[in-house]
Formats: C-alpha cells, structure tokens, sequence
C-alpha cells in the first residue's frame, strides 16, 4: 500500500453553530461544505471536518491530540487570537526546531500554532 496524502482529519463537537463560528470566524478557515451535523473547513491542502457525533447516536470526547497549523509567526497570530478572546495552555514553546503554542477550541480540542524554522539536527 503507498498513502497518497491525508485527505482530511474530524473532530467532534457538541455545538455546530458554535463550532462554525470559532473556526471560520476566529481561526479565519475557509467553510468548504455545511450540515445541520457536519462542517468541512480547508486548511492548507487538508480537510478539517467538524462532526456532531450525537447525531449518529455516538458520545462525544475532544480530541487531546492537538492538530498543529502552520502560520508564518506563532508570536503574532497568537496575539491575534488572544485579541479575539482565545485562551492558551501556557507560553509559547521554543523546541530549537519550532515554535508552537497550544491552545482549544470550545469543545476542548486540542490545536497549535505552529512554525518550523530548522531542520532537526
């Protein structure tokens, strides 16, 4: 078998139009397709789908994994976010390879900022 890409990766969330506004109106992701139970947003070359999963009769739980998107300075658009009333998990983390700066969404998902500035050693 050869993967080809990732075509998309899901989170649940409890509140749809919650969900919609945080991720189109305070991330500023592109809405793709919309559901009264699912959202498809475009992040990058990915497909970030928001999934209401009592609608098939399953629990839900957030995602502790933390989906990491790519901006060009975690520093500001984490200003930007917290302008917008995102709160983080802690400062922004320097690993000698990347800055990242984790934060949720209001399900309790876990996201990232994230910028690579070296290859690792």
């Amino acid at each position: 078998m050869q993967v080809e890409k990732v075509d998309f990766v899901s989170f649940l969330t409890q509140d749809i139009p919650r969900a919609r506004r945080f991720y189109s109106e305070t991330i500023g992701l592109e809405i793709e397709t919309e559901g009264d139970n699912d959202l498809e947003f475009r992040a990058g070359q990915v497909t970030l789908d928001i999934f209401n999963p009592a609608s098939v009769g399953q629990p839900f739980a957030p995602s502790p994994a933390g989906l990491a998107l790519r901006v060009t300075d975690v520093a500001a658009a984490r200003a930007e976010l917290e302008g917008k009333g995102v709160e983080f998990d802690g400062e922004t983390r320097d690993t000698g390879v990347c800055h990242m700066a984790f934060f949720r969404d209001p399900d309790g998902n876990a996201l990232m900022l994230h910028r690579r500035y070296a290859t690792h050693a």
